[in-house]
C-alpha cells in the first residue's frame, strides 16, 4: 500500500457548497487537518459536510462562527476523520466570497 501526504485548497468559499476534496476510487483518507479561515471584515458562519456514498450526509460543523481575522481548526491535533473512496468533504458559508479552505490528508492506496 502506498501512503501519501496531501493538502488541498480553496480560496473565496462562499453560500454555494463547494467540493474541498473528493475520496479517489481504492483509496482509504485520514484528514489529519482542517481548517477554515474568515478573510473578509466581518463574522462568518460556516458548515463543513461530508457525504458519503451510503446516503448518511453529515455535518462535521453546522453554522460554526469565526470571527474577523480568525481561523476555524475542524479537524487537528488529536482528531482525525476517515473518508472512503468517493466521500466528498464540502465548505459553505453564510457569505459570499468569505473563506479560505486548507484540509491536510493521507491517502493510502
Amino acid at each position: 500500500m502506498a501512503n501519501s501526504f496531501k493538502v488541498k485548497t480553496k480560496t473565496a468559499v462562499g453560500v454555494t457548497p463547494t467540493t474541498i476534496y473528493t475520496g479517489p476510487a481504492s483509496t482509504e483518507v485520514t484528514i489529519i487537518g482542517l481548517s477554515v479561515s474568515n478573510i473578509v471584515s466581518s463574522a462568518i458562519e460556516v458548515d463543513v459536510t461530508l457525504e458519503n456514498n451510503d446516503g448518511d450526509n453529515i455535518y462535521l460543523v453546522k453554522g460554526a462562527p469565526i470571527p474577523v481575522g480568525s481561523t476555524l481548526i475542524v479537524v487537528g491535533a488529536e482528531q482525525k476523520v476517515v473518508m472512503e473512496a468517493s466521500d466528498i468533504l464540502k465548505v459553505t458559508s453564510d457569505t459570499a466570497s468569505s473563506a479560505d479552505v486548507a484540509v491536510s490528508i493521507l491517502e493510502i492506496s
